[in-house]
């Protein structure tokens, strides 16, 4: 079997390495390429934001063409490309137009904005990936399979280490901070996140308070912007969720870790008012921006986490939550138990890399179970 694999972005490089793991794993002679074999680095597909692409409109459309001959030579039986929806469903559907199966992995975020582009993308595709259990019912019966999310399966297999180790011997309450990854995400939360700490000391002897920073340009902006008095770490961010007692979090793929791993967590999040009013004018089709708490909302479900956005991101929300979370156990076990009902939705009956390659066989069945 000869896979056409894609994945245009850091986090989409990371299912690819699994999928084709997997693929290899049952079929030893398949024949796998992607971006990378023609030439074109991840580093320079990850390009966020209209400007940015503008600028560099003329390699992406070389890309594009590119791709689509390799298409055309090579004839793999299958396109399963990842994420990357603005080129990678573009080379689905050229795949699919010439009789090659399609295969996306990851939901476009349809849900949250632009159902115009729902009928586009399942012309594109014969098969979508979901990692969310209400994301299939969007689109045509038989287009999209709940796969589970595969974060869900990569912390359950962590799960053992356990607390132990840099936190576990230490006494006092734990409080994990995560201002964000990017630069404007620390400098817009830190401040805030720092008086609220400041607060908690004060009140509660024998905190600790720990900042894993998401690489190292991350962990330079945390002390340029106040935080050279907290213990600041370079990555191990999910051991510290799952030893803390409790976090704040900027809202990004660290809300869903701190769900998966039980931590009572208050979301935060804020923007400069432009793109607020951007947000605000395009966001239709959710009240949330927490994913455990978009899913819990589709399903009807109160949302375990709460969020605090813009305005509401002060100082007094956060204590009104973190002050009972770190001094009295049984509004934490509260938290606790509710994130885990949370989680639950997002639990299949199989590995969610499994499912993934389940359907990329050209004689995949048509009903896959949601």
């Amino acid at each position: 079997m000869k896979v056409l694999l894609l994945a245009g972005e850091e986090s989409g490089v990371i299912y690819r390495e699994k999928i084709a793991a997997e693929i290899l794993a049952r079929w030893p002679e398949a024949e796998i390429r992607g971006y990378g074999d023609y030439g074109f680095k991840t580093g320079d597909l990850a390009v966020m934001g209209i400007v940015q692409v503008l600028k560099r409109l003329f390699y992406f459309l070389r890309v594009k063409r590119t791709m689509e001959r390799a298409i055309d030579d090579w004839r793999p039986d299958v396109v399963c490309t990842i994420d990357y929806p603005g080129l990678n469903l573009k080379l689905a559907a050229y795949a699919k137009a010439r009789g090659i199966r399609a295969v996306h992995v990851v939901c476009p975020q349809v849900w949250a904005w632009h159902k115009s582009r729902i009928p586009k993308i399942e012309r594109a595709l014969d098969r979508l990936c979901c990692f969310f259990p209400f994301e299939p019912r969007i689109f045509r019966p038989g287009l999209g399979v709940f796969v589970g999310h595969p974060l869900v399966d990569e912390m359950a297999g962590e799960a053992g280490r356990g607390p132990a180790g840099a936190y576990g011997a230490a006494k006092g309450p734990l409080l994990a901070i995560l201002p964000g990854s990017r630069l404007g995400e620390i400098r817009h939360h830190l401040p805030k996140l720092l008086q609220a700490v400041a607060v908690l000391k004060r009140e509660i002897p024998g905190l600790r308070v720990v900042v894993p920073a998401a690489n190292e340009k991350a962990r330079q902006a945390i002390l340029a912007h106040g935080g050279a008095q907290l213990d600041v770490r370079l990555g191990g961010a999910r051991d510290l969720l799952r030893a803390a007692d409790a976090a704040i979090v900027a809202s990004g793929t660290a809300t869903l870790e701190a769900a998966l791993a039980r931590c009572p967590t208050v979301l935060v999040y804020h923007v400069d008012l432009l793109f607020e009013i951007i947000c605000r004018l395009a966001l239709k089709g959710v009240n949330h921006i927490g994913l455990i708490n978009i899913v819990c909302e589709k399903a009807g479900r109160d949302c375990p986490m709460p969020e605090l956005i813009q305005q509401d991101f002060t100082v007094t929300g956060m204590l009104c939550f973190l002050r009972p979370w770190l001094t009295i156990p049984a509004a934490n076990a509260q938290a606790r138990a509710a994130l885990a009902k949370a989680v639950g939705l997002l639990k299949t009956d199989g590995n969610a890399v499994a499912r993934i390659v389940d359907a990329l066989p050209p004689c995949a069945p048509t009903e896959i179970s949601v």
